[in-house]
């Protein structure tokens, strides 16, 4: 955060601080946030792929990163971020789940949402109609943006 903290105007504070993405973003957002919630205040995922264990066919070279699944299968456990929910426990997190009714991440998303009401961890979840493409990820944005609005403006 250096980096960015030179070069652009920030608030360096966790409470100016949030973070979110689409697709695998969405997965990264969530993990950075809940592994170094000292430093970021909120999280989106928009369509995130939360569960990298449902795509061991090598998609997007997840292989490469984590290792044969046969042989490395600790590194999917530990890396998917529907595993990182117990570190949760007590964190305030402002988080926000969204994910299209015909995404094929659809399974990974409803499954990080049982689990985060299973834990009682406060979170907005919601499907709606759409895929996994930018007329989903376009409308995603539009309910990001309000979230981001009241964390950065509550008081």
């Amino acid at each position: 955060m250096p980096y960015i903290d030179y070069y652009y105007h920030t608030r360096k504070e966790r409470t100016g601080r949030a973070i979110s993405g689409l697709s695998m973003g969405g997965h990264g957002a969530m993990s950075l946030a809940i592994r170094h919630s000292d430093i970021f205040g909120a999280a989106g995922s928009m369509a995130g792929g939360l569960d990298l264990r449902d795509f061991r066919k090598n998609n997007w070279d997840l292989e490469g990163v984590l290792g044969n699944p046969s042989s490395h299968w600790e590194n999917w456990e530990k890396y998917s971020v529907v595993n990182l929910v117990p570190r949760l426990k007590g964190v305030d997190l402002p988080m926000i789940i969204d994910c299209g009714a015909g995404d094929f991440f659809l399974p990974a998303n409803q499954e990080m949402h049982r689990r985060l009401v299973e834990a009682k961890f406060p979170h907005e979840y919601t499907e709606r109609p759409g895929e996994h493409n930018g007329d989903y990820w376009g409308s995603a944005v539009d309910f990001q943006v309000v979230f981001f609005h009241k964390f950065f403006n509550r008081t």
